[in-house]
């Protein structure tokens, strides 16, 4: 699941139109090139740092997120609650150089953020789409059984636990604990593709079934969102809306799937034809961009439309090449997601001097409790397999990122949630992203050792 983002005012972007009342075109392309300068910046040296110390360089792109975001530096923030245009660093030093007005800033401030949250959007789809190409569907098809029974155990074990304790030990209300409860479900699924791309483990039996699992994971959470939505707003659930999504979901990857033979033949037809550049790449994009469109527009993720187009391409003669001209474009845009993931994680709500987040501090350690726990017993749930570390796959599902911060905005936009509550949930996602990178590095501490590998003839990629 992504993170949502406001519509982009068309007026605001240079290359759309010059300039209007609300955002100088010039001024928002400066801002947004010095967003980039930041975002890339943060990403090598906490990616570099975090890998001379033995962690996954992803967690140093999250890391260094938080040190140029909104909890420390103030270089790149968002809109939001008590945060404008006058709390960002970028927005001062426009004022200091370009003679950016006070009054305009906030136009500016608006578009810039607008832009970095789209390109944050599209490179988790690229992440997604390079992870599909790297992934194997029949290693996937594989594993499906297993990958479902762990998906439903960990969105059952922490939905369940958590809402009943939020009721029973700290008296909240059926309505928000049902949406903290469904908040636990989640599964960064770009988080732990990347981490376990870069310990060399995503073709990995382990790995092929964290992936599987996440995926489903990713669905049953736009499901359980979508009840626990209509709960909040009606009071009853729209049962329609429900079984539609259901039927969705399952059409669209079982379409994607059987499109898998039939479309690798007639791309590799088009792409022989062709002679200028980008004659891979280019239509490679195109398909994976329109399934994201489409499995957006039947209102499932995104990502889960661009991650099919990664294994319907998977499936031909040139997903080697594809791979080789897909990693340089990854590079540029994912940091931007992962940085910005971090730049938006607020750590001031851990501060127990501030009395307001103390019920939320208590709150969330329960959560942080039940979101582990909640995910490692999924491990449990693999069956008929002697040699596989099923530790691994349970912290495999740890990580919350952006998928809880979905959970946490829908719920926050309906007034279901109370500031401790919400302060607690924030606390979850921060905890969970953070903390599962570095155990996946304890779980799998070499890639030579008891790796129980699938049948792929390619390389995992390489960070």
């Amino acid at each position: 699941m992504q993170l949502d983002l406001m519509t982009i005012p068309l007026s605001s972007l240079p290359l759309l139109a010059s300039t209007t009342e609300t955002a100088d075109g010039s001024l928002v392309l400066a801002s947004v090139l010095l967003s980039l300068v930041v975002i890339y910046f943060a990403s090598k040296l906490g990616g570099e740092l975090s890998n001379r110390v033995g962690l996954p360089p992803v967690l140093g792109e999250l890391v260094g997120g938080v040190v140029v975001g909104v909890s420390a530096l103030h270089l790149l923030v968002f809109p939001g609650e008590n945060v404008d245009a006058s709390s960002s660093l970028i927005m001062q030093f426009l004022q200091f150089s370009d003679g950016l007005t006070p009054e305009a800033a906030n136009g500016v401030f608006q578009a810039q953020s607008e832009v970095i949250s789209v390109l944050a959007e599209i490179g988790v789809i690229i992440l997604l789409f390079e992870i599909g190409l790297e992934s194997n569907l029949k290693d996937l098809m594989a594993v499906g059984i297993q990958a479902v029974v762990v998906a439903c155990i960990g969105v059952a074990v922490p939905f369940a636990a958590g809402t009943a304790g939020l009721m029973i030990f700290f008296g909240i209300s059926a309505v928000p604990a049902i949406f903290a409860g469904a908040a636990l479900t989640a599964t960064s699924i770009g988080i732990t593709s990347r981490v376990l791309s870069e310990l060399g483990r995503l073709n990995s039996k382990e790995g092929q079934i964290i992936l599987g699992a996440a995926v489903i994971d990713d669905i049953l959470g736009i499901i359980v969102l979508a009840v626990v939505a209509s709960l909040a707003k009606d009071g009853v659930v729209d049962v329609s809306k429900v079984i539609y999504l259901i039927i969705a979901a399952t059409g669209f990857l079982v379409g994607a799937i059987a499109l898998g033979s039939i479309f690798s033949k007639s791309f590799i037809a088009v792409v022989e034809r062709l002679k200028t550049r980008g004659d891979l790449i280019l239509p490679a994009f195109i398909f994976a961009f329109v399934m994201a469109y489409i499995a957006a527009a039947i209102h499932l993720e995104a990502i889960l439309g661009s991650f099919a187009a990664g294994l319907v391409l998977d499936e031909n003669d040139k997903r080697n090449e594809l791979q080789e001209q897909v990693v340089p474009i990854a590079d540029m845009l994912v940091p931007v997601f992962f940085v910005t993931v971090g730049a938006r994680t607020d750590l001031s709500v851990l501060n127990p001097a501030i009395p307001a987040n103390r019920e939320g501090l208590v709150m969330a350690i329960f959560l942080v409790a039940i979101a582990i726990i909640g995910k490692i017993v999924t491990g449990l749930g693999v069956f008929g397999q002697g040699k596989i570390n099923r530790l691994a796959i349970g912290v495999g599902m740890i990580p919350r990122g952006e998928v809880g911060l979905v959970f946490l905005g829908i719920g926050s936009s309906t007034g279901a949630l109370s500031k401790p509550l919400e302060a607690a949930i924030i606390m979850m996602v921060i905890f969970t992203t953070f903390v599962a990178p570095p155990l996946l590095r304890f779980v799998f501490p070499d890639p030579d050792i008891n790796l129980v590998t699938v049948s792929s003839d390619k390389p995992a990629l390489e960070d």
